[in-house]
């Protein structure tokens, strides 16, 4: 559960954030503020994962309320001015909401900042354990079939089954993506709901598609940012 704080001088403004986070699974709001000061004291008595921060405040504007914060949660920014926007990307925001704000704007931030807490846990926080072996076998055609991790070029989800394809041949066994993600390494990655790459055998890549020799797997939208973190995490 994602603890959210809102913090706006308009009533209707938090009202708005609230009704939208109602409808999403997951996100429970801790608080809701008129200014930044009535903010602190929530924030130093109860851990925040997600501010909602109105830029236009008095007595304190929301960019540099939070650039004093020492422990910094994940920021969305709200207001009516575009011209802030820059400023809060250069804050490290997941996104800059511009007022009034529709449900489908609104998600879309949200599915940022998913993909973005996924991406944290899976390069910077919780590393995956390596494989005591580097191999499974799986049931194909009645019999138990040995794959080895580090063959697999890419794993693609069909229906009910999985195709996973190796240097040497593709298999084809019932079992769900997400389920199979969980038993390999972390140079694993998935990039599309539908798809995850052994990273090893990727050789080229643009934002939309990643490329294992001649072979062209497509980037979801929603996993487009991790992607960006995995490979930048990788040159960094």
């Amino acid at each position: 559960m994602y603890k959210c704080l809102i913090i706006d001088d308009e009533k209707l403004a938090r009202q708005l954030i609230e009704n939208h986070l109602s409808k999403i699974e997951g996100f429970e709001v801790v608080a809701s503020c008129k200014s930044a000061i009535e903010a602190s004291r929530i924030l130093t008595s109860t851990p925040i994962h997600l501010l909602f921060l109105d830029v236009e405040m008095p007595v304190l504007i929301g960019t540099d309320f939070y650039k004093n914060l020492l422990q910094k949660p994940s920021v969305i920014f709200t207001t009516a001015y575009r011209e802030y926007a820059v400023e809060g990307f250069e804050l490290n925001a997941v996104d800059y909401l511009v007022k009034p704000i529709t449900f489908p704007r609104f998600l879309k931030a949200i599915d940022k900042f998913l993909i973005l807490e996924n991406g944290k846990k899976e390069i910077v926080n919780e590393p995956r354990q390596p494989l005591d072996k580097n191999y499974l076998f799986v049931t194909e055609n009645r019999k138990q079939v040995k794959i080895i991790f580090d063959d697999i070029l890419y794993i693609e989800s069909v229906k009910n089954y999985i195709k996973i394809t190796t240097e040497h041949k593709t298999h084809l066994i019932k079992y769900s993506i997400s389920s199979f993600e969980e038993l390999l390494d972390s140079y694993f990655l998935r990039v599309h709901r539908s798809y995850i790459v052994n990273t090893h055998k990727i050789t080229a890549f643009t934002k939309y598609d990643i490329e294992i020799g001649a072979i062209e797997i497509p980037i979801g939208e929603r996993y487009r940012e991790l992607v960006k973190i995995k490979f930048a995490s990788k040159n960094s």
